[in-house]
């Protein structure tokens, strides 16, 4: 929303000041009252909302890439080094921040045979969406390709129309994203008791954290490397490990270490990528 409408100070005193921050500021009453909501399935009319007003921004932003790639082909380069490599695999892997999804949507499903098939073709087309998004607006844009893809689409009412849609989406995917946060917060403090105050208590620590981030694909890197790559990667071959070891044999056991051994060493080289080019960023 700060990119449609840069209300406030250019140069504000404060990072709570900033035209990004003023609109969390408006949108937060709305979070409150949406983050109070208790259960999934009273949220799945508005996530279902969010979901067709995504697809539809998404389907635009395609439309627009390849109509910039056909008019003016930039250079573009597959690798450009270890360094850039492993600051996308952190923003690649940040993907897996809804994998905390799906067993709260498991436990809300109706009928829970269909749940895995279902499962495995959603991940599949959101894998070719997010592979062509990217793919797409690299080509598109070569260098000059920004953080927020939105913004390399220049002005004009369909590019407000895009943004807009992307904001409402987020906006209304926030609550169903928590869920998992709040269970866990709940079970630890509340035992296991609905409690809103901790759910606003959260909702203003996010609220926070978006403002006081200055770069948003260092933080999508950053916590796509130190948390996704464990919530993805090691800790369910560390948990299958631990159940099904015995069981497995060595084909198994060797996968699973491999994972692990592997995803750690993903997740310690992303990390201090990610924390490099933040501090560097920062000092520019």
């Amino acid at each position: 929303m700060a990119h449609l409408c840069p209300i406030g100070d250019s140069s504000p005193s404060s990072p709570l000041l900033t035209a990004k921050a003023i609109f969390i500021w408006v949108m937060l009453p709305f979070q409150l009252g949406l983050n109070s909501i208790k259960t999934l399935t009273l949220l799945a009319p508005l996530s279902i909302f969010a979901d067709v007003v995504d697809l539809g921004a998404m389907g635009v932003v395609l439309g627009q890439d390849v109509s910039s790639w056909l008019a003016n082909k930039p250079p573009v380069f597959a690798f450009a080094g270890p360094t850039e490599l492993l600051y996308g695999l952190g923003v690649a892997v940040y993907a897996f921040e809804g994998i905390g999804m799906v067993l709260p949507l498991e436990a809300e499903a109706a009928d829970k045979r269909k749940f895995g098939g279902t499962l495995a073709l959603s991940m599949a087309f959101i894998a070719v969406m997010y592979g062509l998004f990217g793919a797409m607006g690299y080509l598109a844009f070569g260098a000059a390709t920004r953080d927020i893809i939105t913004t390399n689409l220049g002005t004009g009412w369909l590019s407000v129309a895009v943004q807009l849609g992307l904001c409402i989406n987020l906006f209304f995917t926030m609550p169903v994203m928590m869920n998992p946060v709040y269970e866990v917060a709940e079970r630890l403090l509340c035992r296991k008791r609905f409690a809103w105050w901790l759910r606003w208590i959260l909702v203003m620590v996010v609220g926070l954290m978006a403002m006081l981030v200055p770069n948003f694909a260092d933080f999508l890197s950053l916590v796509g490397s130190s948390v996704c790559v464990l919530l993805g990667f090691v800790l369910p071959a560390a948990f299958h490990l631990k159940v099904f070891g015995a069981e497995t044999g060595w084909t198994g056991l060797t996968g699973d270490v491999a994972v692990i051994v592997v995803g750690t060493a993903l997740a310690v080289s992303g990390t201090w990528t990610s924390l490099a080019q933040i501090f560097s960023s920062s000092d520019l």
